[in-house]
């Protein structure tokens, strides 16, 4: 790739940052004695890897130690360590210096397989990153939910907008998800807006019972089950990345692509819905509007005459000939446009309104997308997403002479702009282009995956340097 990202890295001191940029949590290491807490033998990186807690903070708040005296303690310590293994028994107790105890050793759970599926609470942290290099990210969780969507040319790892897709079954027996699985419980308890009932949130609606996730850089494949539901669900999220071909693996674009399985003996009448609420506005006096693209939807917001850094758009569309797009929600206060767009979705209803002319703008937009299901029959539905967001206020430094800016002005002259919108004129021509050329990107970017794990290598090695390489897909200019 020609042009470098370079971005946060994970921090010692913070292992739970560990989730932002890797493709799943870290494989487990061995961390030499006295440089990160361990006990029992079990790295900080295995225990973040297995879905256990951190030792507590006062194992690692201990007051530093001199130079000269760690040195001691490690050869001290290494000797000791060095001596069991050789006899065969376990650590001595002068380890503890270094390590501390293990609070957490009973309750740890079986060592997880290395390149393998992630699931329950090893779940809790995944959000596995798509998007071009230097040109924004979108996270797809363990679970199927969107997170760290950053498409305005810096991270904003914790907006989480509500933006859901769901599978509606008719019939007899009616039944309807949002396509995740359970909703992790850190995000409903000291999360923002939590006191005020996760305003904006769809953590409300019903989802399927059970979630595994698996990557593939720079495939990451969530599957879903559920009793209560007829179907199977697998949902592939992606975006091109192709060695050599830096233009094309910096896109503002990727893609969801939901499968579906009649798991029953019967044909099955459904309904695919992509929904989202315009998340794009930063505050109250943003213009704001939704306007149709085909197959899908425009979700458009810009800031004053000296905001031009505000300015994005963002799109979602299908290729289906039998898409319908409603542009126009319920307009109303709280949780209202919510519940109404998702009384729809109950009720397997699939209709098209053009956007709003007059009044307020719409507060979001849906896809539907009906289908028919014969008994054991699959079905995949690409849902393609694409930003612009061609300004920014990242300047660093000031001219010669210039006095320095004040707290939080942006310095004049010129700032950096992403390469994409030196290329696109538009959100309209990035669409244009990434529809063209999904085949043989979505081909290119498998045959690098095909290859990159067609290896000999321990698949220690493998999982580790999968889990590096998503920091390029971080958002980082």
């Amino acid at each position: 790739m020609h042009r470098e990202a370079q971005g946060p890295r994970w921090r010692p001191e913070d292992p739970t940052r560990c989730h932002l940029f890797a493709s799943a949590p870290l494989p487990a290491y061995s961390s030499p004695p006295g440089w990160l807490p361990t006990g029992a033998g079990t790295s900080i990186f295995e225990r973040v890897r297995n879905g256990v807690q951190p030792l507590p903070a006062t194992t690692m708040d201990r007051p530093p130690i001199p130079r000269r005296e760690f040195v001691r303690r490690s050869a001290t310590a290494l000797g000791a360590v060095g001596g069991a293994a050789g006899m065969g028994l376990a650590p001595s107790a002068g380890s503890e210096l270094l390590a501390g105890p293990d609070a957490n050793a009973a309750a740890s759970p079986p060592r997880a397989a290395y390149d393998d599926a992630y699931e329950g609470a090893r779940l809790n942290r995944v959000a596995f990153p798509m998007g071009g290099l230097g040109a924004g990210m979108i996270c797809l969780e363990g679970g199927g939910a969107l997170s760290h969507v950053s498409i305005r040319n810096e991270p904003d790892v914790f907006n989480a907008p509500c933006v859901f897709a769901a599978i509606s079954v008719k019939g007899a027996n009616p039944v309807a998800r949002v396509l995740e699985g359970p909703v992790q419980g850190w995000k409903l308890f000291g999360a923002r807006n939590a006191a005020n009932g996760d305003e904006g949130a769809s953590y409300g609606l019903p989802r399927f019972r059970t979630a595994s996730f698996k990557t593939r850089f720079p495939f990451g494949t969530v599957t879903l089950s559920d009793d209560a539901v007829p179907v199977t669900a697998r949902i592939t999220g992606w975006s091109p990345f192709i060695p050599g071909d830096g233009d094309n693996s910096g896109l503002p674009v990727a893609s969801l692509e939901y499968a579906f399985t009649n798991a029953s003996r019967s044909p099955i009448d459904a309904v695919f819905s992509f929904n989202a609420k315009n998340f794009l506005p930063l505050d109250e006096k943003d213009a704001k509007a939704i306007r149709g693209t085909p197959g899908g939807f425009v979700l458009t917001s810009a800031g004053g005459a000296d905001e031009a850094w505000k300015e994005a758009s963002f799109s979602a569309s299908v290729s289906d000939p039998g898409a319908l797009v409603n542009l126009a929600w319920f307009r109303g206060g709280w949780w209202d446009p919510l519940t109404m767009a998702w009384k729809d979705v109950a009720a397997g209803n699939a209709y098209a309104r053009s956007a709003i002319a007059q009044g307020d703008p719409s507060p979001g937009a849906t896809i539907f997308v009906p289908m028919r299901l014969e008994a054991g029959a699959s079905r995949t539905i690409a849902v393609r997403l694409a930003w612009y967001a061609p300004n920014t206020k990242i300047r660093r430094g000031v001219d010669p002479g210039a006095p320095p800016p004040a707290p939080g002005v942006v310095p004049a002259g010129p700032t950096h702009r992403p390469w994409y919108a030196g290329r696109f004129a538009s959100i309209d021509a990035v669409n244009t282009y990434w529809n063209a050329q999904y085949a043989e990107l979505r081909a290119k970017s498998d045959a690098f995956a095909t290859c990159f794990y067609d290896s000999t290598l321990p698949k220690e090695v493998v999982e580790a340097v999968a889990a590096n390489l998503t920091i390029l897909k971080s958002p980082t200019v």
